[in-house]
């Protein structure tokens, strides 16, 4: 399966008892209905089906068809599992798949090419999506930071390639809004 479009669901961990099983670390919006995506793939395209899955704290407990001992299921540790993007449902309307807008190109409102998505984060304080800036960009940096919200990314066009944004406007400081200095005093 190529790496564009590999969506990466669940990743193994640690072998749980010796009869197989493994532990998983669920992606997906609903833990326990990994086992409904179908057969789920590695990166280097083996093919690996849920037979049973269970909670447990804070992970899920898999057995996988065809790992039937402890040693086969550490050979599995760090594997992550995913499907095909084909395999997800469309998304909701401005819903979308975070591989679906890596690579678009970014321009700004005036037409001008920014770079492409690079990535989109969450650090727990909202979505961010990463333009990085063409080689030669004047710039200081070579990626450009901005909150994914509907102002800041008014228009996504998926089937075109491209997304306009419109970077905040620095705020201008105003005088009496700047932090005084303390002067110490003399003891």
């Amino acid at each position: 399966m190529a790496r564009a479009r590999f969506i990466a669901l669940a990743t193994v961990g640690a072998p749980h008892g010796v009869k197989g099983e493994v532990r998983v670390k669920s992606f997906a919006a609903d833990p326990m209905g990994l086992g409904a995506y179908g057969p789920l793939f590695t990166k280097d395209g083996r093919k690996l089906e849920i037979e049973r899955l269970r909670p447990a704290k804070g992970v899920l407990i898999a057995k996988l068809r065809g790992v039937e001992d402890r040693n086969a299921a550490e050979a599995l540790k760090g594997l992550e599992l995913g499907v095909d993007r084909s395999a997800l449902p469309a998304p909701e309307p401005d819903e979308f798949y975070v591989a679906d807008l890596v690579g678009l190109t970014a321009f700004d409102a005036a037409g001008n090419a920014l770079g492409h998505v690079a990535a989109v984060e969450n650090h727990g304080a909202g979505d961010i999506l990463e333009i990085a800036r063409p080689p030669g960009t004047e710039s200081s940096s070579p990626s450009l930071l901005l909150p994914f919200t509907k102002a800041t990314v008014p228009d996504i066009d998926i089937s075109a390639g491209r997304i306009v944004v419109a970077p905040p406007t620095e705020v201008e400081a105003k005088p009496d809004s700047t932090p005084e200095s303390i002067e110490e005093e003399e003891t």
